[in-house]
């Protein structure tokens, strides 16, 4: 009936008085009726998704339901939802239902029919608009208009707790399949009662074919059938990362080996089922395999490491196997074929002697290896220390931790043997002493350019008559850090065996000196550009005053962190002479309001970072000094400066709009 047959309406025509609309009883609760000759409509309160219009006929009024798509079953929506013309489209559909965007997550590229026609969509845009659902929020929805692309040409996407569901990687799925594809995606610590599961990686495989780098941290509820379908979707995957994943196994690894033969990276930490017959596979399966880290993993023993690295197609360079059940038979595999190797990380090898350290070196087979860090390992021994020195004659870095058999012997024949070496670091080897160290800098060759020694406890500070050593020319960083035994005659003999040092790490040596230091600025020939002394108590304005005379001129960064002993004398050296000092910290110094006063009269200096965290004696009546010195600053430290009121730094950083201040 037109809207004018019911403006018009005399009242000859029977119009159904006191009846209801509905034919089915059912129906009835919609309506509402108010007098004996009036009916009303009363929706649901929510609101349907299409309005179903009144129908009104010869002999009947009815209301009549308009067919809604929700009604079809997965099958036929996914047949519909495949032939979508554009990746806008898809977008705008997936945010319509969680049950649109899992069947749109769930279309392989190569399911997707292709754009027949390029007919305007204005339309169907803005019906889209008038029909979209909100989106509820544990949903992360990717707009179709995001073109912020990773470095790598490729989108990055990094999910962590919470937002780690499988509705969120659907969402990515959906909205990166039509903007060059996901490259790196990352989840990290997943939820186990509603994290993500196979289910989400599986939307990744058939959305994002284009995938290179996969790491899954802490990811309780993935296991085989999630690994599955990332090698059957993902064949360009590059890099594998697999930290704390109970409920892979070598099935699911096995299944990248045979499907990803693009693999360059793989690491694989606490993964308590994986073990030597997926490692097998990945060396025989994957030829371009580079990086291999493996980490408590109780299953992989010797035979997974062989079948590794005794591929004849390998070339593996960088090598990490930690806190492994290896023995002597997998590091002499290492030294036999390790012909690529040029890293290699040993860790909480409890199970390997002196025997495979020494098998491992005299293999001769690790010949461009450069970078050695051995940590933990019992096998260390003065004996199997000589013999890599001797097997690896490209060796560049040295790195032992926690070597406990390792002596002053050991380390001056390793420095001996070792002819290419150019950084050696020491962290708790507790038999190494004072002549060790001298020992090795005397007869380390021609190329050593950094010594670092921490937490080295068997350092004891005698001052013994030294024989004619040979000086170490070649030495340009010296890092002593927390080794208390290390004092003042220890650190005078390096001053004279190490004259064209640049930079000088001596944080923690609480017994250090003057006199134990002065020796040492006096004997660099070249000029110290970087000192760290945090931590030195007993320091005074005379190393200060040294310094300042002696390497002003290239003096770049200075840190007295904790020397309490250094005044306002010290400061006013520095502005004399430190013309190119950049990095000044004076946390916890002497230092009163005259010293920054004093700093800030220094015509030619042009500090970039300033800390005076902790000076009590800095008050607010330095802060026209250090509005001066705000003309180059661009990091300030104030914290715990008791005396400096918070309003008057307020106005500070008013006029330092550029400096970052800290207080």
């Amino acid at each position: 009936m037109p809207m004018s047959t019911l403006v018009n309406y005399s009242g000859d025509d029977d119009f159904y008085p006191g009846g209801s609309f509905y034919i089915n009883p059912m129906d009835s609760g919609l309506l509402v009726s108010i007098g004996s000759c009036m009916d009303v409509y009363c929706p649901p309160r929510k609101r349907s998704r299409i309005t179903a219009p009144y129908i009104f006929r010869e002999n009947n009024l009815e209301l009549e339901k308009r067919p809604s798509i929700d009604v079809l079953p997965d099958e036929c929506l996914f047949e519909i939802l495949r032939r979508l013309p554009g990746g806008q489209e898809r977008s705008s559909c997936a945010r319509v239902s969680k049950r649109w965007l899992m069947l749109l997550s769930s279309i392989r590229r190569t399911e997707i029919c292709p754009r027949k026609s390029s007919q305007s969509l204005n339309e169907s845009s803005k019906l889209d608009k008038e029909l979209t659902i909100p989106v509820p929020d544990d949903i992360e929805m990717i707009s179709a208009e995001d073109r912020e692309l990773g470095s790598d040409g490729y989108l990055t996407r990094c999910l962590e707790g919470k937002k780690a569901t499988d509705i969120s990687l659907a969402a990515i799925a959906v909205g990166t399949s039509s903007r060059g594809g996901l490259g790196k995606l990352s989840i990290r610590e997943s939820s186990s009662s509603r994290g993500v599961t196979n289910l989400g990686l599986s939307k990744i495989a058939h959305g994002c074919p284009s995938l290179r780098v996969l790491s899954l941290w802490n990811v309780s509820a993935v296991g085989d059938e999630g690994l599955f379908e990332i090698g059957n979707g993902c064949h360009m995957l590059e890099k594998l990362d697999l930290c704390q994943c109970p409920l892979i196994s070598d099935k699911g690894l096995i299944a990248i080996a045979k499907n990803c033969p693009n693999l360059t990276a793989l690491t694989i930490e606490s993964c308590a089922n994986i073990g030597n017959e997926s490692l097998q596979a990945i060396g025989s399966l994957c030829p371009k395999l580079q990086s291999i880290s493996i980490k408590d993993c109780p299953l992989v023993g010797d035979q997974g490491v062989a079948g590794l690295l005794s591929s004849a197609t390998s070339i593996l360079s960088r090598v990490k196997l930690q806190s492994l059940n290896i023995t002597d038979f997998s590091l002499a595999v290492v030294g036999h074929y390790g012909k690529a190797i040029t890293s290699l990380t040993l860790s909480g090898l409890q199970n390997v002697s002196e025997k495979g350290f020494w098998v491992m070196g005299n293999a001769m087979g690790l010949q461009t290896l450069i970078s050695l860090t051995i940590t933990s390992c019992r096998g260390i021994t003065d004996v199997s220390l000589e013999a890599m020195g001797k097997g690896c004659p490209n060796l560049k870095q040295m790195c032992l931790r926690k070597c406990c058999f390792v002596s002053d012997n050991g380390l001056i024949a390793f420095a001996k043997a070792a002819g290419s070496l150019e950084g050696l670091q020491l962290e708790e080897c507790n038999r190494v002493t004072q002549l060790g160290v001298i020992g090795s800098l005397s007869n380390c060759g021609s190329k050593l350019k950094s010594l670092s020694l921490v937490k080295c406890m068997g350092i004891k500070d005698i001052a013994v008559g030294t024989p004619m050593l040979s000086p170490c020319h070649s030495l340009r960083s010296l890092s002593i850090r927390n080794c208390p035994g290390f004092g003042s005659a220890s650190l005078a003999m390096v001053g004279k065996l190490c004259p064209q040092l640049h930079h000088v790490d001596l944080s923690g040596l609480d017994g250090m000196t003057d006199a134990g230091l002065l020796p040492l600025l006096e004997s660099c020939e070249a000029g110290l550009a970087k000192v760290n002394l945090s931590g030195c108590l007993n320091l005074t304005d005379e190393v200060v005053l040294a310094m300042a005379r002696l390497h002003g001129e290239t003096l770049e960064l200075l840190n007295l962190d904790g020397c309490r002993k250094i005044t306002d004398a010290s400061l006013v050296a520095i502005a004399d002479n430190c013309l190119l000092l950049n990095d000044l910290d004076l946390s916890k110094c002497a230092i009163t309001d005259s010293g920054i006063a004093a700093l800030s009269c220094g015509e030619k200096l042009n500090l970039q970072i300033l800390s005076v965290s902790g000076c009590s004696k800095v008050s607010n009546k330095s802060m026209p000094s250090l509005c001066k010195l705000g003309k180059t600053l661009l990091g300030l430290n104030l914290q715990h400066c008791n005396k400096i009121s918070s309003s008057s730094v307020e106005l500070l950083m008013e006029s330092l709009w550029r400096c970052d201040i800290l207080f």
